[in-house]
């Protein structure tokens, strides 16, 4: 490909709306640009990229023995009103009416219409076990698009959704899934983590991420060095770290605390450590029923551990009236109500001499000690861990480790094909559900995290996996016409050779040239100038700093020697 034919806007600065590595190269290299918050177009070197992913997904697929398909985007309501999930999804979904007002959704994920699949055309054992799988654009209307394409409002996806008679049938797929999208990641030259994660809205019982590791990334890994734990931070085990210094148990004391209504503000007033604090958060149940959780004052409460510990979905108390009955600001668990449910954070349970709200307004209580000034009532883990805690299993310190998710599979069950009726006729002669999984990954959220974990000062450094081309050739003086006519000859070459090229042939300066090879990536750079003009000699460089000299005849042996 020649450059000057070529539509490849490079940018010598990162637009003021981009936010992470990513996002700035991204545009940047000519890779996308936005059209609207959270919606891009891709570029031809961004689609090059693009498709490379999509080829080793597809390939590992098809080895998998995964059947591609295609399902449509716009789905109908019944189906998801049936599975439940119509109004659980709630704004992330984009929902549209046809010209006879009937609802429908653009699909964020495909589990009902698949399943609906399997209900018209799979009948018997014998169709099982069968994967189904496509490689498609997705919805999602985020309620901050942010980060370019990595959270975006319409993205690229591989899902796959398999259909077995039982568990035992299941695990065979699933576990060859897990091996699956191992290898595409292996493929694709990215260094990663696989860690148990949560089924959210997709449901199910057991499921995993892929998470490839970048410095900016959104996910949060915990890891712990001497025992090899691994698990997402909000999904941790750990012991939270006390560091307090032994101490007597002091007599409890009831003080005033003239508008501290805030953690800090107790800490200030009082001048005391936030870990010595007891941070009591007050929360309604859908029970309606009222639920408290204390806490080190260090640490924040995680609303989905809090709310599986007390079996419903916990939210903060809006009801204004409510919240001043309770005092909240001043609330603990000395005299507190009788009917309100308490939890205590394991990050408290070795601590003495503590502070709690006093159950007045202004007021606290310091030198409060569980069991002998108040019931702790039910002990867990509420918070996250945080640097300084210990691995639960071995007592070793947690390492924190960032990175990107790309590829996320679950064990759902019969959770989808219950609910829509999908059964099949089984070797006994009765109607049974399918039992399912579905594993995903997301196309265009690689090519972004390729960027975050392998970039450098001037610009993307792709595994060759991914690179959109293999050799830039960039003549140093377009009014030479003898470098010309030799650069012609290696560009035939090479595309003789079957070999990606980018030949930039524009008339600017060779600097420019250098800095736009370096920024989208390129692995290899033949130089013709004036070691060429002296010498014969092109001058190959290769995107991490190696440099040779080599003939025309010597290009076939360098290309094989730095073959991926």
């Amino acid at each position: 490909m020649r450059f000057s034919k070529y539509y490849l806007p490079t940018l010598k600065e990162a637009p003021s709306s981009s936010e992470i590595k990513s996002h700035a190269l991204s545009l940047r290299a000519g890779l996308t640009r936005k059209v609207a918050a959270g919606i891009y177009v891709y570029l031809p070197l961004g689609l090059r990229v693009l498709k490379k992913i999509e080829a080793i997904v597809r390939e590992e697929m098809d080895k998998a023995g995964a059947l591609e398909l295609v399902l449509s985007v716009v789905q109908p309501s019944e189906l998801w009103k049936r599975s439940g999930r119509w109004d659980q999804y709630g704004p992330e979904m984009f929902r549209l009416k046809d010209r006879n007002q009937r609802d429908f959704c653009l699909g964020p994920t495909h589990e009902e219409l698949v399943t609906h699949l399997a209900y018209l055309d799979l009948k018997s054992y014998k169709d099982l076990p069968v994967n189904l799988y496509q490689i498609q654009v997705k919805f999602r209307d985020e309620i901050r698009p942010r980060y370019g394409i990595l959270r975006a409002r319409e993205f690229i996806m591989k899902d796959a959704y398999s259909f077995c008679r039982d568990e035992k049938e299941l695990d065979t797929v699933y576990q060859k899934m897990h091996q699956t999208y191992k290898r595409i990641t292996e493929r694709l030259g990215l260094e990663y983590l696989v860690v148990e994660a949560e089924t959210g809205l997709i449901g199910g019982s057991v499921s995993h991420e892929f998470i490839v590791l970048a410095q900016d990334g959104e996910e949060v890994i915990v890891q712990c060095g001497k025992c090899n734990y691994l698990a997402k931070q909000e999904n941790a085990l750990f012991k939270p770290f006390q560091g307090l210094e032994p101490e007597k148990t002091l007599d409890l004391k009831k003080v005033h605390t003239p508008g501290a209504k805030t953690i800090e503000d107790v800490a200030e007033y009082l001048n005391t450590p936030l870990e010595k604090i007891v941070k009591t958060m007050v929360l309604q149940g859908e029970d309606k029923k009222i639920y408290a959780f204390m806490l080190s004052g260090d640490r924040e409460l995680d609303l989905e551990r809090a709310s599986k510990e007390a079996g419903t979905s916990l939210s903060l108390i809006e009801d204004r009236g409510l919240a001043d009955k309770l005092n909240l600001g001043y609330f603990g668990p000395i005299a507190a109500p009788v009917d309100i449910a308490f939890f205590s954070d394991h990050s408290i349970e070795n601590k003495k001499n503590l502070v709690v709200g006093a159950n007045q307004k202004d007021f606290h209580y310091i030198n409060a000690n569980h069991c002998r000034d108040f019931n702790p009532g039910r002990w867990g883990s509420f918070t996250s861990p945080k640097k300084g805690d210990l691995c639960r299993g071995c007592g070793s310190a947690l390492a924190f480790r960032k990175g990107i998710e790309i590829g996320h599979i679950f064990k759902l069950g019969k959770k989808y094909s219950e609910k829509l009726d999908a059964k099949f006729l089984d070797e006994d002669g009765r109607l049974k559900p399918f039992t399912m999984g579905c594993y995903g990954i997301g196309i265009s959220r690689i090519m972004s995290a390729a960027i975050e974990q392998l970039s450098d000062r001037g610009g993307i450094t792709w595994p060759e996996a991914l690179a959109p081309f293999k050799v830039a050739i960039i003549v140093t003086n377009m009014g030479d016409d003898r470098l010309l006519t030799e650069a012609d000859k290696v560009y035939q070459k090479l595309l003789d050779m079957g070999i990606e090229v980018l030949y930039d042939d524009r008339d600017l300066r060779a600097g420019v040239k250098f800095k736009d090879a370096e920024l989208i990536g390129i692995p290899i750079r033949f130089i013709l100038g004036k070691n060429f003009l002296a010498r014969g000699l092109i001058e190959a460089e290769t995107r991490d700093g190696g440099k040779e000299e080599l003939s025309l005849e010597d290009i076939t042996g360098f290309l094989a020697r730095h073959q991926g």
